[in-house]
């Protein structure tokens, strides 16, 4: 990718600033995306947290669920936060129903995995390729339930107290391709290590 790189940060709902805040750290220009035509100066996305429910009746609303879509099939990068990772999911559990995603990441993803509102907690992450773990905050997170042949798992969580046959552990990072998802929330703070991690992904491909 040559030329000044543009990553859009969707802005339907969601913690949006924060977003646009770490990658304007990173000296990368960022716009907010809430029509199909700045989604159309974007060479790739940020998806950031929130209610996956309402992003995606917001996206059909503001008829920038297909177009966003048809980029993820060209291969449009994209960087998944919690919400966002839902809805760069191929398959969710626990979704409302009719729910639906933007697709291109082959998981299948839990909803709300790890509790509700009171449930949130934080702690360290080891990323793949990090020297040091992450901070990570989890917000009424989910979690990858399972991952296709072509995933990478980035980072993985010990969960307390799993059900009989589970594994203690869950998958809350992944990429495949050009698509980076995670199950918290790398904007909050300011290690931008998962968002540079991405960005150097953008400019490389």
């Amino acid at each position: 990718m040559t030329g000044t790189t543009t990553i859009g940060v969707l802005a339907l709902q969601g913690d949006v600033r924060e977003h646009v805040d770490a990658l304007e750290r990173l000296g990368v220009r960022s716009i907010r995306v809430r029509r199909p035509a700045e989604l159309a100066e974007c060479d790739a996305l940020v998806l950031p947290g929130g209610e996956s429910t309402t992003m995606f009746k917001l996206a059909r609303t503001f008829e920038l669920f297909d177009p966003i879509v048809e980029r993820l099939r060209d291969g449009m990068p994209a960087f998944g936060t919690c919400a966002g990772m839902i809805m760069l999911a191929d398959r969710v559990v626990d979704g409302i129903e009719g729910q639906e995603t933007f697709g291109g990441l082959d998981v299948t993803v839990r909803r709300n995995a790890f509790g509700r509102q009171v449930d949130s907690f934080e702690g360290p992450v080891d990323v793949k390729g990090f020297d040091t773990a992450l901070h990570g905050v989890f917000i009424r997170a989910p979690w990858v339930e399972s991952a296709g042949d072509g995933v990478d798992v980035l980072a993985t969580v010990a969960v307390g107290d799993p059900a009989p046959g589970e594994s203690d552990t869950r998958i809350v990072a992944v990429r495949q391709g050009s698509l980076v998802a995670t199950s918290f929330h790398p904007e909050v703070g300011h290690d931008d290590r998962m968002h540079r991690y991405f960005v150097d992904l953008v400019t490389t491909s």
